[in-house]
């Protein structure tokens, strides 16, 4: 490289001021898993995230605050679990959930800060003025299609995103809708869209894609999937759309790199709930919260490629970028006087050395505007417990899961008698326990409820506890429920209702 040219890059990676610039690149799977080779998986072919994953901390026990879209989009992007930021489901349509109109975002932050905000993909999440944007283009303006899932477009619009005179830091959020379900909305495409942009008659073409197809008796089957052959053509389906989002990161990649950006910029690579088969998204199970999580610090390089079993909620990324920025929280409260206090971490530290965290929690109330079933959860250590509140009513089922070939077999099989080939029965699915509780380090499929056991007394009533602390602290509305009724003005706050549960 010649001198001048070194020098315009060096010059081009400071502030006025001569601080470092820092950047932050937020790359976001809907509803995407551990198909990765990152995560162990061999069936799937993701050289994209596998070579992020080399220069990143690669997290064994990440975990989303709420296992529904919505609500998980807003937890990420305010760093306060759905009960307290108001999304307590989906945005979009008859659903019509919102953020409360005082909450303060990430992007709100930022701007404030003087970092440049872009999106580009599924946004999800309102109202507009709590969550704006500079730079936007998402299904608000533009098809979810074009925006989400077709790389080639992604691409030329991260390119203009960065190609910007702007001199301020910024903070890139690009939200694939890869590789969501869409036999309910586009159900020409495939289960999984996985035939749009193929480029054969009526689907399109996506210039930069190479399709990967996968034969259903390829396919790795997680435990808690029924292995059938349904279930395996959906999932088969399902990692050819993951296929085009890792070509799609190497693309967004690529042009970072391009704009001599990739030396000062923080990427996260991670999904926003659980992939959406049964005891996926929806559920508080593992199976429904735990995340992939790679975090790629170009300051860090001495744990590349490094495996941290350091427990880690998608709450920590408002507080990880803020403290990337060095922007401070604000003081300030949603309703009253009561200042809000982010629960969340910022895990930069364990971009340096291994850390001790060993608890995360989630709290879910809806998903779809009539699937009231609210529950909430806590992970420490090995041990789960989850705190089924509508446990007397059965689990409800969202409109594109139902519609899945996977759930359709399920159904099918379970009216016929004939083996189902899941590790539990669809009757046990739908009725829950109040209180689960499992030992993941011995039951990692969560199959024995370990609540009623009196051996393990201690350890519900010690989680039992840190839930019920953490619900008061977040300022939870159904902090007394199911058997008692909140009255803040008055002492014990929680009055019982005496309703026989």
């Amino acid at each position: 490289m010649r001198p001048w040219a070194l020098l315009l890059l060096l010059l081009g990676a400071f502030r006025t001021g001569g601080a470092p610039t820092r950047n932050v690149l937020l790359l976001l799977a809907d509803d995407g898993g551990f198909e990765s080779g990152t995560y162990n998986n061999s069936a799937i072919r993701t050289p994209n995230l596998d070579a992020l994953a080399r220069r990143s901390v690669v997290f064994q026990n990440a975990f989303t605050s709420v296992s529904s879209c919505s609500p998980s989009r807003a937890s990420i992007l305010t760093g306060l679990p759905q009960h307290q930021n108001g999304m307590y489901g989906l945005h979009q349509d008859v659903h019509h959930f919102n953020s409360f109109d005082s909450v303060r975002s990430l992007p709100q932050l930022l701007s404030q800060a003087h970092v440049r905000t872009g999106i580009i993909g599924k946004k999800h999440v309102g109202p507009e003025a709590v969550y704006p944007f500079d730079f936007a283009h998402t299904e608000e303006n533009s098809s979810v299609l074009q925006v989400g899932r077709n790389i080639t477009r992604i691409k030329a619009l991260v390119r203009q995103f960065l190609q910007s005179q702007d001199e301020r830091p910024f903070f890139l959020y690009v939200a694939f809708h890869d590789p969501h379900r869409c036999g309910h909305s586009q159900p020409q495409y495939g289960a999984f869209c996985e035939k749009f942009g193929n480029g054969e008659s009526g689907m399109g073409w996506i210039p930069d894609w190479k399709p990967q197809l996968y034969r259903p008796e390829q396919v790795q089957v997680p435990h808690f999937i029924p292995d059938t052959p349904a279930a395996r053509a959906d999932l088969a389906a399902q990692y050819t759309t993951i296929g085009r989002m890792d070509q799609g990161i190497g693309l967004v990649l690529e042009e970072l790199q391009r704009a001599g950006f990739h030396n000062s910029t923080l990427v996260i690579y991670t999904s926003d709930n659980g992939i959406p088969f049964p005891s996926g998204r929806t559920n508080l199970y593992r199976s429904g919260t735990a995340e992939p999580l790679l975090i790629s610090s170009p300051e860090h390089s001495g744990r590349w490629g490094q495996v941290s079993q350091a427990f880690a909620s998608l709450l920590d990324l408002t507080p990880t970028i803020l403290d990337w920025f060095s922007i401070p929280y604000p003081s300030y409260s949603i309703f009253g006087t009561k200042q809000v206090q982010l629960t969340g971490k910022s895990l930069l530290p364990a971009l340096e050395s291994e850390q001790p965290w060993a608890t995360v929690f989630s709290s879910q109330s809806h998903h779809e505007a009539t699937m009231y079933y609210p529950m909430r959860a806590i992970q420490h250590q090995q041990f789960r417990l989850v705190h089924n509140l509508n446990y007397k009513m059965p689990f409800p089922i969202d409109q594109d899961f139902y519609v899945s070939p996977t759930f359709q077999d399920l159904l099918n099989r379970t009216r016929a008698g004939q083996p189902t080939h899941w590790n539990k029965t669809l009757h046990q699915y739908y009725y829950r326990d109040r209180w689960e509780l499992f030992d993941c380090s011995r039951d990692p499929t969560e199959s024995q409820n370990l609540a009623p056991d009196p051996h393990y007394d201690a350890v519900f009533q010690k989680l039992r506890s840190q839930l019920l602390k953490w619900q008061w602290d977040t300022g939870d509305p159904w902090v007394c429920a199911p058997d008692a009724v909140l009255e803040e003005k008055l002492s014990p706050q929680c009055r019982p209702l005496h309703n026989e549960l």
